[in-house]
């Protein structure tokens, strides 16, 4: 008499593909970054200062794919954006360089500077090589009051002294 088979029959799972074509599709995930610069999760604040901070530069425009991706190592997922991705945290007159959320430094554009329907707080457009019109950052506090100093009353109005040159100011 045979003894009775003790395997148990199993479905097949599809091999894995060793060498998948490109990262997996984007999809939402429920962060979201706000036009303060605060990040919530699936509506829950996130309040630990090092991830935070960890968000805020691993902030990445897709070109491509016209999609903002938080990407930390190998992951990387979709983020809603309310109205700017980028934060201008640094302002320098002497060199108008702009120092942003993400680490990075550009030379602000002067042309691009409006002032946010939501509050008041200024704009401008950085990241040129990545999107035609630029990607909308958001000055912060103390970076705006840096910028507002530069201002100087001429009698052809307004004008922004950077490294030394008067430039015009848009109509904000």
């Amino acid at each position: 008499m045979a003894a009775p088979s003790r395997s148990r029959s199993r479905k097949a799972k599809p091999p894995r593909a060793v060498n998948a074509p490109g990262p997996p599709p984007l999809r939402p995930f429920g962060l979201v970054l706000h036009h303060d610069g605060s990040w919530t999760h699936e509506g829950v604040p996130l309040r630990n200062r090092k991830l935070r901070a960890a968000f805020d530069r691993s902030v990445r425009y897709l070109a491509d794919e016209k999609k903002y991706v938080v990407q930390l190592g190998r992951f990387r997922g979709q983020i809603e954006v309310e109205e700017a991705a980028f934060f201008v945290r640094e302002f320098d007159a002497e060199s108008a360089a702009l120092r942003l959320s993400d680490g990075s430094t550009e030379a602000l554009a002067v042309s691009t500077l409006r002032v946010s329907e939501r509050d008041g707080a200024l704009l401008c457009d950085v990241k040129l090589e990545l999107a035609a019109a630029g990607l909308p950052a958001r000055f912060s506090h103390a970076a705006q009051a840096e910028l507002l100093h530069a201002v100087e009353d001429t009698s052809a109005g307004p004008r922004l002294r950077l490294a030394g040159r008067l430039h015009a100011i848009p109509e904000i």
